[in-house]
Formats: structure tokens, C-alpha cells, sequence
């Protein structure tokens, strides 16, 4: 392999064990129950092994990379949404007036939108990142989604994205997602990688009656039975199912983990995104983290086999970053707190383990 994507592979190194380490001493010995934190200490000692330091510096500001893409399974039936939904809410995005433009603005963070494969063009536009590979894919059931050289194209993609915000400043990149019929992908690639049965990783994604529920599980039924991916062959299995936002979104976690910088994951569509990039390189995954756990059928089995312990529960299945951006402020405040916490010594207050 050759290319972006094999230097960006050779430049993934596992996080720093020694950081981690000397986190969960420190832990140990601030003015505070040991263990009091509980799953913030976690965090804390992911965040000082991500960036090979303790304490960790706060992982601020943050950019939402929201991924947008349209799919040809959306022929299927799986979804009572317009196809022109996706580049509707594209413009939504750039006008400031979805969900995760109000959640940015409240919690601080930028939005871009990378269209890496919406059907309908788009008019240039501030926040617009245009990586366009293909107007969308294949339909899955009839052929593979996507020729291999496209999928690649939108690794690379999401690759030049990270590096591009990095560069930038940002030093936590936020998974966002938008494209009609993209849990049927999701689902589709959750099963590939976990071997789970469609009937379990397949969800109503936007609500979807009882009838289209069963439609769509069938399709992803289908589709597997079509393609029989290799799980070892993620590049193989994108091309298989789709989609672009999926393939845009493994490569930026796959380049946040080459910048050593967290990735910070929403739903089930950057939950299949994760289970491609660590299928691409397992190190990518101690880079990423869990911002909430979706409803979604498909994320729970996702976080479960990438062994992900999400930060918020909260019922949430809308996507774009929303779940994500809601669990920052507990990503920035468990590095925050390694910096400023007092230790017991240096407070002078007993420490009543010591």
C-alpha cells in the first residue's frame, strides 16, 4: 500500500504508556477520594497517553468534522426521507441553524462540513469543505457500493480533513455525519466487523415505522449475503456497503490518531467508522472516545466489540455531532482537572491512604 493512507498508517504509534502511568499516580494523589471521579479518572489517564504528557493539555478548541453523503440503497425503501434531505441539511449546517450548530456555539466549538459524496452539487460556501469523491453511492443490494479506489479516495479524504484542522489550531476532532439512508450502511458494515446479525444491528435510525424496520433489515440481510466482506480487508468492506461519510469519517479518526490528538465519537455512524479505522490500524482506537451511546441498535454492538465505555447516555439518535459535542466539556474538564487539582502534599491535607 502506497499513498496518504499508508503514511498515515506508518505514522500511527500506540498511546504513551509511561503518560498513562504517571496519570493514575497523580490520580492517586490529588485532594480527592481515590477513585472518586470514576470514569473522569479514565478519561484523564486516556487523554495524558494520548498526548504523551501528565497532565494532559486540554484537548481545546475543538472542530465537528460533520461528513455529509448520500446512498443508492436509499432506492430500497429504508428510509421514508427525501434523498434531497442531505444536501437540504448540508445548507442547514452552513446557515447555522441545525442541532449541532447550537450545541457548537453553546459548548465552543467550530463546525465544518466536509461533502465528501452529496448527491445534488453544492454552492461554495464558508465552512464548506468540498472532497467530493463520487454524487453518492451504489446501491449495496445490486453491486458493491463503492469501487475500491473510491473508498480510498474518501480514507484520504478524511485523512487531509485532520490534518487540515490540526494544522489549524484544533486539538479535538468531533465526528459528525449526515446522509439519508446511512444507518443501513452503518448497521451493514456493524455486522461485518462484529459478526452480529442484522436483526440485532439494524435500527429505525429516523424513526422508521415497524414496516420499513423490517424492509431495511432485509436489505442489510441481502447485502451481506451479496458481498460476504472480509473483516480483514476494511477497504473491502467499505467498497462493499458504503458509504463516503463512513470512509471520510475512518479517516479522520485514522488521522487524529496519527497527530496524536483525541477523536471524539458520536453515534453509530462513527461507530462503524471506528470499527473500520481500527480494523485499518488497532492503535487508532486508544486515540478515540466515546462521547455517548447512541439508541441505535448498531453503536452499542460497535462500542461493545471496540471495548469503548461511552461518557453520556441520553436516548439521543439524531447524529451530525450532537452526542459527541454534549460529552466535550467532560473530555475538556477531566484534563482541566489533572492540571489544577492540588495533590495532598502539596496542599499540606492528610491523606488518609498514605
Amino acid at each position: 500500500m502506497t499513498g496518504a493512507l499508508a503514511e498515515t498508517l506508518a505514522a500511527i504509534r500506540p498511546v504513551d504508556a509511561g503518560a498513562r502511568a504517571e496519570a493514575a499516580e497523580r490520580l492517586d494523589r490529588m485532594t480527592k477520594p481515590r477513585g472518586a471521579l470514576g470514569q473522569v479518572e479514565a478519561l484523564a489517564v486516556d487523554l495524558a497517553g494520548i498526548a504523551g504528557a501528565c497532565p494532559p493539555p486540554v484537548p481545546e478548541p475543538a472542530a465537528v468534522a460533520v461528513f455529509a453523503a448520500d446512498h443508492g440503497v436509499h432506492a430500497r425503501g429504508v428510509t421514508p426521507w427525501p434523498q434531497e434531505v442531505t444536501a437540504q441539511m448540508v445548507a442547514n449546517f452552513l446557515a447555522g441553524g441545525a442541532v449541532v450548530n447550537a450545541f457548537a456555539r453553546r459548548i465552543g466549538a467550530s463546525v465544518h462540513v466536509v461533502d465528501v459524496g452529496v448527491a445534488a452539487p453544492l454552492d461554495a460556501a464558508d465552512g464548506l469543505l468540498v472532497r467530493r469523491v463520487a454524487p453518492g453511492t451504489a446501491d449495496m443490494t445490486a453491486g458493491p457500493a463503492l469501487e475500491r479506489s473510491q473508498a480510498l479516495a474518501a480514507v484520504e479524504a478524511g485523512i487531509a480533513v485532520a490534518a487540515e484542522l490540526v494544522a489549524a489550531g484544533h486539538r479535538c476532532l468531533v465526528t459528525g455525519d449526515m446522509g439519508i439512508a446511512n444507518t443501513t450502511a452503518a448497521a451493514a458494515l456493524v455486522c461485518a466487523f462484529t459478526g452480529a446479525d442484522p436483526g440485532a444491528a439494524t435500527g429505525r435510525g429516523t424513526g422508521v415505522d415497524d414496516a420499513t424496520l423490517a424492509r431495511k433489515t432485509a436489505v442489510v440481510a441481502r447485502a451481506l449475503a451479496r458481498h460476504r466482506p472480509d473483516p480483514a480487508d476494511p477497504l473491502g468492506v467499505l467498497a462493499a456497503f458504503g458509504g463516503l461519510e463512513h470512509a471520510g469519517l475512518a479517516g479522520l479518526v485514522l488521522g487524529g490518531a496519527a497527530h496524536r490528538v483525541p477523536v471524539l465519537l458520536d453515534g453509530v455512524n462513527a461507530g462503524a467508522a471506528a470499527l473500520v479505522a481500527a480494523a485499518f490500524a488497532p492503535d487508532a482506537l486508544g486515540y478515540c472516545v466515546a462521547g455517548h451511546r447512541s439508541a441505535e441498535p448498531g453503536h452499542r454492538l460497535a462500542l461493545a466489540h471496540l471495548g469503548l465505555e461511552p461518557l453520556l447516555d441520553l436516548g439521543m439518535r439524531l447524529g451530525e455531532g450532537t452526542g459527541a459535542l454534549l460529552a466535550l466539556p467532560v473530555l475538556q474538564a477531566a484534563a482541566q482537572a489533572m492540571a489544577d487539582v492540588a495533590t495532598f502534599d502539596a496542599a499540606g491535607v492528610v491523606d488518609k491512604d498514605a
